[in-house]
């Protein structure tokens, strides 16, 4: 019978000591993953740990969930060849960006200097509302000025994305009031230290050029595709040899609305509803938002979640009984079945790419919408052996839920690294 084990005492890169810290803030000392801050990241020392440790000489790395590029970059700095998938356009762009490191350094700073000397302030005649609110006329017309500039020098090459993605890189910093780094907008808040942006950016530049001078220049190839990780239908057949990744988690963080700044500057949404067809619908189903017109009995019939059918639906009832007397009345109860349906086939789909003897690392976390627990890493566990894995583990890293004041509901939660073999 499969092994099934919940807790991990022997040392391994599983430890916490090994791993450091399993989110994305200790990224932003390290070249490129400092860019753009993606706090929904993990670690990238761990990352490149794991690859340099794998059992193969220089393994094929494949992370379904990319979000901003952690695991490539691991695999490119170690030597290895990887592959990514990311549905969200927006942060599938600046993974391709962060990938432009190998371009030339020199060019991207005369091509910035050139953009300083003629960019000039450039008013935006009927600016969406968002915008209005979070950034002063003054800055938001030079913001426009440098987005133009930087347009009117494409040449179709890698340093194109680097200056694109240093002006985005910048846009929060430059606005006065509650912008943090991919949380929900705060209008009403305000902060301490605001950028200027012609300062920022070119301060963002200056060190992306650093960067990349500092990168290995025997680095691997890493490719890229919008290709949906519940299918993975551009990865070959039994090609992979190790997976580093994190998947949503099911705790109603919406992706889409964490970069409603981004894209409404960039042109590419006009108000908040746009952000359904735009994002919503490509992504995992792990937000409340994202469940309009969804039937749940396409999950609940489902024999690919057979494996946890019935504490499925036993939380699945609770949270249908609990959201009735709730103000906000979340779908919660349809989005966890969703989500699990959504993952058992990432399952499925990385059984067909992994090879015989493969490992998978999972970072995962576990949920408890309206207090209800949803015990995430061992039905994902269950779903992996159910897929056709061998056995997993799970190790915890750290407590979630403690420090918040406004936090929702008592239930201890955690995080930690779900391991599957093949």
């Amino acid at each position: 019978m499969p092994a099934a084990i919940s807790n991990q005492t022997s040392p391994s890169l599983l430890d916490p000591p090994a791993l450091g810290s399993s989110v994305f803030t200790s990224n932003m000392r390290l070249p490129v993953h400092r860019w753009f801050r993606y706090s929904a990241g993990f670690s990238a020392a761990w990352a490149e740990a794991i690859v340099a440790s794998d059992a193969g000489d220089k393994p094929r790395v494949f992370d379904p969930f990319v979000g901003s590029g952690t695991t490539l970059i691991a695999a490119q700095v170690k030597g290895a060849e990887s592959i990514g998938l990311e549905t969200h356009p927006l942060v599938r762009r600046i993974c391709q960006a962060k990938l432009s490191w190998n371009s030339d350094p020199e060019e991207l700073e005369q091509r910035a200097t050139a953009i300083l000397r003629t960019a000039s302030p450039r008013v935006w005649s009927d600016p969406p509302v968002l915008l209005t609110k979070i950034f002063p006329p003054a800055t938001l017309a030079t913001l426009v000025g440098l987005r133009d500039s930087i347009d009117a020098v494409q040449m179709d090459d890698g340093v194109d994305e680097l200056l694109w993605l240093a002006l985005l890189a910048v846009l929060r910093p430059c606005s006065p009031v509650g912008t943090a780094q991919w949380q929900y907008v705060l209008p009403n808040k305000s902060k301490s230290r605001v950028a200027e942006p012609m300062a920022a950016f070119e301060a963002q530049v200056r060190m992306m050029a650093q960067d990349m001078r500092a990168m290995p220049l025997d680095a691997a190839a890493a490719s890229l595709s919008s290709e949906d990780a519940r299918t993975a239908g551009n990865v070959d057949d039994d090609s992979i040899d190790l997976v580093i990744t994190s998947p949503p988690y099911p705790n109603n963080f919406d992706y889409a609305d964490a970069t409603r700044v981004e894209m409404t500057f960039l042109g590419e949404i006009e108000r908040w509803g746009d952000l359904q067809e735009s994002v919503r619908t490509h992504l995992i189903r792990s937000c409340s938002q994202h469940m309009g017109g969804y039937d749940p009995a396409e999950a609940l019939e489902a024999p690919e979640l057979t494996p946890i059918r019935s504490e499925l639906l036993d939380v699945y009832q609770r949270l249908a009984i609990e959201r009735e007397s709730r103000g906000g009345r979340k779908a919660y109860h349809t989005m966890v079945a969703a989500y699990f349906h959504d993952l058992s086939r990432t399952w499925i789909a990385l059984r067909r790419v992994c090879r015989r003897g493969s490992t998978v690392h999972f970072m995962v976390g576990d949920s408890a919408p309206y207090g209800v627990h949803v015990p995430v890493e061992r039905w994902l566990g269950d779903l992996a052996i159910n897929a056709g894995f061998s056995d997993w583990r799970f190790v915890k890293l750290r407590d979630r839920n403690t420090k918040w004041r406004n936090r929702k509901h008592r239930v201890p939660l955690q995080e930690g690294v779900l391991t599957v073999r093949g």
